[in-house]
């Protein structure tokens, strides 16, 4: 049996809607997933949408790293959403230098694989706000044990509020 999990560049919510994260204008990871040593995970879908355009155009990228993670507020097993219910937990790696949000240190990449990208223009009426992504199943690209899945953004100019998120099977 298959399973697919989501989570969001912010805690599960309870109380408060989810909050996205605000931007720096150099590359900043909004959301990263660490893919255990024991096994690899498929990416079925990925999104994001952002409050206002950029000052500069933009770029939202998902990519696929080694060995370096960035440092990020480490999400909990509740952040990480069960899309059937029956299922048991992700294995995905927990921790402040592996599945999280928020990145507060990048962390140097030494090797990476881009598997999408998302261009920001300055227009509020962006064709790619929101963005959404679902490979078709003979396309879907996989990301290998003990390597990591971030979500990225570089807006040049002005810091902008974006929320993304990342479905996976295990």
């Amino acid at each position: 049996m298959l399973h697919r999990y989501r989570m969001f560049n912010a805690p599960m919510p309870t109380t408060a809607a989810i909050v996205g994260v605000t931007t720096n204008t150099v590359v900043q990871t909004l959301l990263q997933l660490a893919v255990p040593a024991t096994r690899a995970f498929q990416i079925a879908a990925w999104g994001c949408t952002y409050d206002d355009p950029p000052g500069a155009d933009g770029t939202i990228e998902l990519i696929d790293t080694a060995a370096i993670a960035a440092t990020v507020t480490a999400h909990s097993s509740t952040g990480i959403i069960k899309l059937d219910s029956t299922v048991n937990d992700s294995l995905a790696t927990l921790g402040a230098t592996a599945t999280g949000f928020t990145a507060t240190a990048e962390g140097a990449i030494v090797a990476s694989r881009v598997l999408d990208v998302v261009r920001m223009g300055t227009s509020s009426d962006s064709q790619f706000n929101p963005y959404e992504k679902e490979w078709p199943w003979h396309r879907i690209p996989t990301v290998a044990a003990s390597r990591f899945l971030r979500v990225r953004a570089t807006t040049p100019t002005t810091g902008i509020t974006i929320s993304c998120w990342i479905d996976w099977i295990e």
